[in-house]
């Protein structure tokens, strides 16, 4: 039987390489892959941007993302860590330094602030491994997996949780990610997405959760009521036991959310907690909101919301569901913008935007799926590569011209200044296939076009970024040579990045123009 409800519509710079062993690899590009488009409570406290400013840094292995953390000035000196390839126990091993407090058996994050994790490429999967966010604040993770963590059996990490946050956690993001196990507690598994220990203002959104006896918490027990300001909008849980989530104390707010097969209960509000829960769509389901296992209540606010093929049971003990006909107990103020997309359509926008490898697409608010904007762009797809020939420059004068420059390692025999001297004969390329080379002034300088020229027996440009390196912002993505408009944008510091190519690039020139 289906019923809708009410349904309305309404978002370091290194001077080489890290060996292979250790899966890293550093550029002195501006950490940008994350800092725009996060939503919910995670904006509040401050905001949240994860590594934007800092240094990029890409990694193959749990040891190199270790290594990139104990690399940092500082355990607050932000940074960027791409992620492409499998992450598991086998190359993932304890790096020690000033800057990180790391372990074997996840990837921690403890004791740290200004991180973003993106996976990138060919995408980034955490096998059997966590990750685990303690006494730590302003960490981003996004387009990643992370599947199969095991509390027991073998092996062992982040005590089963998927994504674990505890003690003294503030501002997180979590964006486009999937999570998932393959059963319950008997079969060794534990949350997916975990927060204990006085977690507050995260945001989870865009992503998948699935075949899991437990979708995840909010507050260890009863007593553990410090955690809250929590934000899920835009996921898919889809068969979960329960815990979808599990809500002690604190406030929660769920819109716009996907749910499908949540074979015991779902939104368990409870211990006084308060979930304002709007525009969701809950299908082929059980018990889907209430207070379920304690006679400690908790709160909810409802609205616009459809129930699709929901079952409900009698209300008996610890056993108290919001329905058949779920009606609001509390009011919920929510500090925070958001745009509701109309219940109905959730399924379909969620099925197009959420999880990893999804190309970062997120919802206009009026059920039709979106490219990130230019501000957050995703893993770059390098699509099919472009003669690299020589191209006319833009009318005006190149500002490169008598400009400084500099940039991530280059190769033996060429100079960064070799871009901005007018002269296609000499270049700068990367100490390999990827990397970056900057053009800055003294001044504030206003730049809306760009024209790079490569030289003669250069390989092919597969992907690049342009960033305004003073904030991170990334203007324009391409491939190939040529030119390449954008906004105006004033800055002091333009950034090429390379982050894919067939050969070594060998940039001649790296012309700037106003217009």
């Amino acid at each position: 039987m289906r019923r809708a409800v009410a349904v309305r519509l309404s978002a370091l710079l290194a001077a080489g390489a890290l060996t292979a062993a250790t899966g890293v690899a550093l550029s002195s590009t501006t950490a940008s892959a994350a800092t725009g488009g996060v939503t919910g409570y995670a904006t509040q406290n401050g905001g949240t941007t994860g590594g934007a400013g800092g240094q990029t840094v890409r990694a193959t292995t749990g040891t190199g993302i270790h290594q990139a953390l104990c690399g940092r000035a500082s355990s607050s000196t932000p940074i960027t860590i791409q992620v492409e390839g499998t992450i598991n126990h086998g190359n993932t091993t304890k790096v020690s330094g000033s800057s990180c407090n790391t372990a074997a058996d996840k990837i921690e994050l403890k004791q740290v602030s200004n991180i973003t994790i993106v996976g990138v490429g060919n995408g980034a999967v955490f096998d059997q491994l966590g990750i685990h966010i303690r006494e730590a604040s302003n960490i981003v993770i996004q387009n990643v997996t992370v599947k199969n963590v095991k509390k027991s059996g073998s092996p062992t990490s982040n005590g089963g949780d998927a994504i674990g946050m505890e003690s003294d956690v503030r501002n997180v993001w979590v964006d486009h990610v999937t999570l998932e196990a393959s059963g319950g507690e008997s079969e060794g598994y534990d949350g997916l997405f975990d927060m204990k220990d006085n977690t507050q203002y995260v945001t989870l959104s865009y992503s998948v959760l699935r075949n899991s006896g437990r979708g995840g918490l909010i507050g260890s027990s009863e007593s553990d009521r410090s955690n809250g300001y929590v934000t899920f909008h835009h996921n898919l849980y889809e068969n979960i036991d329960s815990r979808a989530p599990l809500l002690r104390g604190g406030i929660a707010h769920m819109y716009n959310n996907h749910y499908k097969r949540l074979n015991e209960s779902g939104i368990n509000s409870r211990a006084g907690a308060r979930a304002k829960v709007d525009n969701n769509y809950f299908e082929d389901s059980k018990d889907v909101l209430g207070t379920f296992y304690t006679d400690e209540a908790g709160y909810w606010q409802v609205g616009g919301n459809v129930f699709d093929n929901v079952t409900w049971s009698s209300r008996s003990g610890d056993h108290n569901p919001a329905g058949p006909n779920p009606t609001s107990n509390t009011s919920v103020s929510i500090p925070y913008g958001f745009t509701l997309d109309g219940a109905n359509c959730v399924p379909n926008v969620v099925a197009q935007t959420a999880g990893a490898n999804k190309g970062l697409k997120v919802s206009d608010g009026s059920c039709t799926p979106q490219n990130p904007d230019p501000t957050d762009p995703g893993p770059t797809d390098p699509g099919e590569p472009t003669d690299p020939g020589p191209t006319d420059p833009p009318a005006g004068t190149n500002l490169s011209l008598g400009a400084g420059a500099d940039g991530s390692s280059k190769a033996s025999g060429t100079s960064y200044g070799n871009v901005a001297d007018g002269n296609t004969s000499t270049y700068w390329s990367p100490s390999g296939s990827t990397g970056s080379v900057s053009v800055k002034w003294g001044s504030a300088t206003t730049v809306s076009k760009v024209n790079i020229r490569l030289a003669s027996g250069s390989g092919t440009i597969g992907a690049y970024r342009l960033l305004n390196h003073d904030t991170g912002a990334v203007l324009a993505t391409g491939s190939g040579a040529g030119t390449v408009a954008f906004s105006p944008a004033s800055l002091k510091k333009i950034t090429l990045e390379i982050t894919n190519a067939s050969g070594t690039p060998r940039i001649a020139e790296f012309e700037t123009y106003a217009s």
